[in-house]
């Protein structure tokens, strides 16, 4: 039965120096800093993240207000807006924390309905929108991650540690190549056992079987110059992913992908006709999950010894069963 290395008090003080620690080197490793962001947005601004497209978002209409107001999924488009208000400059950028409810979510070790991530966004030229600059970004995340990596293990030596120094970047058309009879999650797992920490470049262009390796919103990632970045993980025997990211569709991209989406009427809402009048910075950006980051730092077997959410009764069974102690 799984046993926690860290009773809950040393839990609760390691996820304390994974958060300060981790939000300290990103920032230093992208040049980027803090800002405030909102928990809900105007349903009618275009702004809310609208995930794989069938996410349900929670949605309420203040008092005194006909206006319907969206808890956010994540901040992917409310950041290049922030970007043009804070007056970033190229080579700089932001980031927030962003918390989310994500009621459509199948509970499980990695999901819950409560979402914490640190949400960031980089202004950039037009000549840094390429599969170079991404991985070159890639590679300074994982720097951050290996630094606190290595705070965590100076504070509980015995952790284990988990992320590797190299990350290996693949085409997720390369990955379906490889393992072409395997599901794209056991695509994941595959390579990540081999290789450690991984990059899956293209994520939501269909590949040549016809079927995208995973959905993506058509409106803020270039499915040409995204990707996700995961790790194995022994204790779960599968690749965890800790965050999706990509360089922004600029125009030309944003028309392309609401055409092949049917989502063409979009470009009505307030984001999408700023983007196309040259009102938004170019920009690269992601969201990097914090309890997904604690659960694997602090070798966790359940994503609810991270974070205070609420579970289904099967899955509380679940947990007990295991010897798993929930927050």
């Amino acid at each position: 039965m799984y046993k926690s290395i860290l009773n809950l008090i040393e839990t609760e003080k390691g996820i304390k120096v994974i958060k300060d620690d981790f939000e300290k080197y990103l920032a230093q490793e992208l040049s980027l800093i803090r800002v405030s962001s909102p928990l809900f947005v105007s349903k009618n601004s275009g702004l809310n993240d609208n995930l794989n497209g069938v996410e349900r978002p929670v949605s309420f209409i203040p008092k005194n207000s006909t206006e319907e107001l969206e808890i956010v999924h994540s901040l992917a488009k409310w950041k290049r807006y922030a970007l043009d208000k804070y007056q970033i400059p190229v080579n700089q950028g932001l980031y927030c924390d962003m918390n989310a409810i994500r009621k459509d979510e199948d509970l499980d070790n990695i999901h819950s309905l409560y979402v914490d991530q640190w949400d960031w966004e980089k202004h950039i030229s037009s000549s840094d929108r390429t599969i170079s600059y991404l991985k070159k970004t890639v590679t300074k995340i994982n720097s951050a991650i290996l630094k606190t990596q290595k705070r965590i293990l100076a504070s509980y030596p015995s952790l284990t540690p988990v992320f590797t120094n190299k990350v290996t970047f693949i085409t997720s058309e390369k990955l379906l190549q490889m393992y072409p009879d395997s599901s794209p999650k056991e695509r994941e797992t595959k390579f990540a056992l081999a290789h450690g920490t991984i990059f899956i470049i293209g994520i939501g262009n269909k590949l040549s079987n016809g079927i995208p390796h995973d959905l993506r919103a058509p409106d803020y990632d270039d499915w040409n110059l995204n990707g996700d970045l995961l790790v194995y993980y022994p204790l779960l025997k599968e690749a965890v992913e800790i965050s999706s990211m990509g360089i922004r569709v600029n125009k030309e991209s944003l028309v392309k992908q609401l055409t092949v989406s049917s989502n063409l009427s979009r470009l009505e809402l307030p984001f999408h006709k700023a983007l196309m009048e040259d009102k938004l910075p170019l920009s690269i950006g992601g969201g990097i999950g914090q309890s997904r980051l604690c659960l694997v730092l602090l070798n966790k077997m359940h994503i609810g010894e991270v974070q205070s959410s609420t579970w289904s009764d099967d899955e509380l069974e679940k947990t007990k069963k295991e010897g798993i102690s929930l927050l």
